[in-house]
C-alpha cells in the first residue's frame, strides 16, 4: 500500500494548450477517492498521468513517498483498470489473470494459489477455464479487476470501469467494489462522471471543472457543503435549484433576501461583507423544498404552476414554474397521496436553514456554525 501526493502538477500539450492546471492532491494510504466531474474536466488525465500513461509537464507525483515524474509505468506499483475491459479473447479467464505473474517470472505454483485466491474472491472460480466471449459484461469486468488484483499493487486506478455495464450490474459492482476495498485496504483512485459512484464508493471525493479541482471533501461534506455553484450543481439528483434573489440585510450570521415572490427570507450564511441591493443565487436541493396547496397564509412563499411530474415508485418528483420569474423548481414529493397534476396551481416554501447563498463569483456564503445537518 502506499500514499499518493500531487503537487502543483500540470499537464500541457504542445506547449501551450493546458488541461491540468496546478493540482495539489495528497491522498493517504489506503483510502478510497474518487475524481468526479463532466467530460473533459480532466480526471483520466491526470490519472493517466498518475499511472504514466501520460507525462508530467510540471510539478511533482509521490507514490510512497517517493518522487515518481521519472519513473516507468511498470516500476510504480500500480494496477490499473480501463472502462473497456481489455481482456485478451484467445485466452482462458485464468490466463488473462496469471499473464503479469507469468512475465514477471513467477512459479507456475505460485501463478495457480494467487488467481485461485483472487477467483475465489471475486467469485469467478467456475468460468476459470472459459473465454471472455462466453462471460457476462459484469463477469468481464471482475477479470479485469481480478487480474489487478494478482499483482498485489500498491495503488489501483480505476477509469470509469462500470460505464459500460447495465444499471443493475453496475449497483452489484459498486457493492462488490466496496466490499473489495475493504478487504485489501489498498489504495484506490476511480474516476467516474457518475455522481452516484462518486458518492456511494468514495471516502473522499474530488470534483474536478476545467483541468482544476473545484472541491475536496466527504461526500456528506460536499453534498451538505458545497464551495460553490458547480460543485452544489453537480452532486444531487435532481440537482439543487438556483434562484436568483437579492439581498436587503445582512450580519454576520444571516442575510435577509428578496425571493421572486416579493417575500423575504432570512437564510443562515457569511453576510459580514454583503450590501443591500447585491444580487445573490439562493439554492435549495429538491428533498429541501417543500410543496403547498395554494393560498397558504405563511410568508416567504412562492405561488407556482406544476408543469411536470415523474413518477419514480415510492415518491414522485414535481417540477413547477414559479410565478412572475419563469425558473422551473424541482420538488421531490415523498407524500403517499397522489401529487398535484401539470397545470395546478401550488406554494413552494423555501426553508430558509436549508438554503444556501453564493456570491457573484459563485462561491458558498456558508457560515462557520451552519451544521451538515441542517445544511
Amino acid at each position: 500500500m502506499a500514499a499518493v501526493s500531487l503537487h502543483g502538477v500540470v499537464k500541457r500539450y504542445d506547449g501551450k494548450h493546458t488541461v491540468i492546471h496546478g493540482v495539489d492532491l495528497d491522498i493517504s494510504d489506503g483510502e478510497f477517492i474518487v475524481f468526479v466531474g463532466p467530460s473533459g474536466c480532466g480526471k483520466s488525465t491526470l490519472l493517466r498521468m498518475i499511472a504514466g500513461l501520460e507525462s508530467i509537464t510540471a510539478g511533482e507525483l509521490r507514490i510512497g513517498g517517493k518522487l515518481a515524474n521519472e519513473i516507468a509505468p511498470s516500476e510504480r506499483g500500480i494496477a490499473m483498470v480501463f472502462q473497456s475491459y481489455a481482456l485478451y479473447p484467445h485466452m482462458t479467464v485464468f490466463d488473462n489473470m496469471a499473464f503479469a505473474l507469468k512475465l514477471a517470472g513467477h512459479k507456475p505454483a505460485g501463478i495457480k494459489a494467487a488467481v485461485e485466491r483472487v477467483a475465489d474472491t471475486l467469485q469467478l472460480t467456475p468460468y476459470l477455464q472459459r473465454k471472455p466471449k462466453d462471460l457476462s459484461g459484469g463477469q468481464r469486468q471482475r477479470v479485469a479487476i481480478g487480474r489487478a488484483i494478482v499483482r498485489k499493487p500498491d495503488v489501483f486506478l480505476f477509469d470509469e470501469p462500470l460505464s459500460n455495464l447495465d444499471a443493475s450490474l453496475r449497483v452489484q459492482m459498486r457493492v462488490e467494489l466496496s466490499r473489495l476495498h475493504e478487504e485489501l485496504g489498498t489504495t484506490m483512485i476511480y474516476v467516474t462522471h457518475d455522481q452516484v459512484e462518486a458518492m456511494t464508493l468514495g471516502d473522499r471525493i474530488a470534483v474536478f471543472s476545467g483541468g482544476r479541482i473545484e472541491q475536496v471533501g466527504t461526500p456528506l461534506e460536499l453534498y451538505h457543503r458545497p464551495a460553490n455553484l458547480f460543485v452544489a450543481g453537480f452532486l444531487g439528483s435532481p440537482k439543487m435549484n438556483f434562484l436568483q434573489v437579492e439581498a436587503l440585510a445582512s450580519a454576520p450570521d444571516f442575510i435577509a433576501v428578496r425571493l421572486p415572490s416579493g417575500d423575504v427570507a432570512e437564510v443562515a450564511a457569511a453576510g459580514g461583507d454583503v450590501t443591500r441591493g447585491t444580487r445573490l443565487t439562493l439554492g435549495v436541493r429538491p428533498e429541501h423544498a417543500v410543496l403547498l396547496p395554494p393560498g397558504t397564509g405563511e410568508a416567504g412563499l412562492l405561488p407556482v404552476t406544476v408543469g411536470h411530474v415523474e413518477f419514480l415508485g415510492d415518491q414522485a418528483i414535481v417540477y413547477v414554474r414559479i410565478a412572475g420569474a419563469g425558473d422551473m423548481v424541482a420538488v421531490r414529493y415523498l407524500s403517499e397521496q397522489a401529487p398535484p397534476a401539470p397545470g395546478s396551481h401550488a406554494t413552494l416554501r423555501l426553508p430558509p436553514q436549508r438554503c444556501l447563498l453564493f456570491d457573484t463569483n459563485g462561491n458558498t456564503l456558508l457560515h462557520d456554525e451552519l451544521s451538515t445537518s441542517a445544511a
